[in-house]
């Protein structure tokens, strides 16, 4: 039996309330708030988020693959999944794809990594979907898109939801685009979108439920992608279930569309609230359409203990204004800075890629002393390069010191440099987000997060930083 045996989430802390949006260009919108990765995040960092929500307590040794789905990749022509996989600590031996070009790339990758497992090509197989769509600014996605993510994990043992069918189509079919040149994204009239994408998600799930003896009453709950709130709603009453009490939240007045984590992300809520022996209809829009029936089995209750979407929803901040979301989004021309550009070294990624990346230090053999960065001598004992490799990026700590730099080179100032002691051992000099200057004190719980530190020599450059816990 091949199915999901774990799943996790990610929601970025911060939001941003629609109402400041109209109010800043002077039009209506619909209501709620929308989730904004901070400047520091995209969707590769979002990704890694993630996919530790869902390997968490799992082995990563037993994981033989990992697929990472976005429409907006951080690099064109290299492969963002094997930045995931380090970053996440899997082993080197496993096989790693990029899904993108489509809304359907987060089923798309489930699809692959199912067929991967039933085929025995792989035990378990990692699946992360993620988008940090940027729209035009004054449009009707700036209130729409908001930014998160999903992950998976495929398996065919300790299955807590099990894939009972599945049914696909494939169509030409062109909504919302972008060419090679753009900055923004493009669409079409809204009633002709709403028409053929009903068409299309309607005849892919009649078409699997024709095909088994299920009917829409059968199923507790009916996941599924739609552009926008109404289009969401005609839908489900089309497929004939109960939008009251079958149908899934689609996160718009929560969080916004999220593009090809949307549906995956409203996977992981519904089986936050799934039972043993609960019947689950999911279907994932974008150049056609995947549907499954999905059942829940006793093993949802190992998994429980998620971040997932109910406990990001529960820690946000809001952001005191649009102008907040200009800076995070780098959408403006800024004042003339004196100070040269940012460089990097991919010599010096390459060689300490274990440390930045998989964030690993060292423990000595002798005492015991845990260090970040790796030395040659222990500064405990000084014993000379007796120490094993110790995986550091899970562990939270405690925030022994801080300062503020108020003139740093930075998007949100003030920049917080701050010292972390960690649970166990070692001590870690950091850069913090995600934090309110105001809130912070000596001796909080922090926690390490995967971000981007700056773009230098055509480079994305990623490494670990410390923020205050989150739930």
């Amino acid at each position: 039996m091949v199915g999901l045996t774990s799943y996790g989430a990610y929601i970025p802390l911060y939001r941003l309330s629609r109402d400041e949006i109209s109010r800043f260009w002077g039009t209506s919108s619909i209501k709620g708030e929308r989730a904004v990765s901070n400047f520091d995040e995209d969707s590769l960092t979002m990704g890694v988020e993630a996919a530790l929500d869902c390997l968490d307590g799992m082995d990563r040794e037993l994981i033989d693959g990992l697929y990472f789905s976005s429409t907006t990749l951080p690099y064109n022509g290299k492969e963002s999944a094997s930045i995931l996989a380090a970053a996440a600590d899997l082993r080197r031996d496993i096989f790693t794809a990029d899904f993108s070009s489509s809304l359907r790339a987060g089923s798309s990758a489930l699809r692959a990594a199912m067929s991967a497992v039933k085929g025995g090509v792989a035990k378990q197989v990692l699946v992360v979907s993620s988008d940090c769509r940027v729209p035009a600014p004054g449009s009707e996605h700036e209130s729409l898109f908001g930014d998160g993510a999903a992950a998976f994990l495929v398996g065919d043992a300790d299955v807590a939801v099990a894939v009972e069918g599945s049914y696909s189509i494939t169509s030409d079919f062109m909504d919302v685009w972008k060419l090679e040149k753009d900055t923004y994204y493009r669409t079409w009239e809204d009633r002709f979108i709403q028409s053929v994408y009903t068409q299309i998600v309607k005849e892919t799930v009649s078409t699997l439920l024709g095909e088994s003896s299920y009917t829409p009453k059968d199923f507790a709950k009916a996941v599924f992608y739609g552009p926008d709130p109404r289009t969401h709603a005609a839908i489900a009453r089309e497929l004939g279930f109960d939008p009251k009490t079958q149908v899934q939240d689609p996160l718009f007045s929560l969080v916004g569309n999220t593009g090809c984590a949307l549906a995956p992300m409203m996977l992981v809520a519904a089986l936050e609230e799934a039972r043993a022996g609960d019947m689950i209809l999911f279907a994932s829009y974008g150049d056609g359409c995947d549907a499954y029936i999905l059942k829940v089995t006793d093993e949802i209750e190992k998994v429980r203990d998620r971040r997932g979407i109910r406990r990001h929803l529960e820690s946000k901040a809001m952001l005191p204004g649009y102008g907040s979301y200009l800076r995070f989004r780098n959408m403006m021309e800024w004042e003339y800075d004196l100070r040269p550009p940012d460089t990097s070294s991919l010599n010096l990624l390459w060689r300490e890629r274990d440390q930045i990346l998989r964030f690993r230090g060292q423990k000595c053999r002798r005492c015991g002393t845990i260090q970040y960065p790796k030395q040659h001598v222990c500064v405990q004992c000084q014993a000379k390069g007796d120490f094993d490799e110790v995986r550091l990026a899970d562990k939270r700590g405690e925030l022994f010191s801080y300062s503020m730099d108020e003139r740093a080179k930075v998007l949100v100032l003030p920049n917080v440099l701050a010292i972390v002691d960690f649970e166990g051992g070692g001590r870690f000099s950091s850069v913090m987000t995600d934090r309110d200057p105001k809130n912070l004190k000596v001796g909080m719980p922090v926690e390490l997060t995967f971000r981007k530190i700056h773009e230098g020599s055509g480079i994305h450059n990623y490494y670990w930083k410390c923020r205050p816990v989150r739930c």
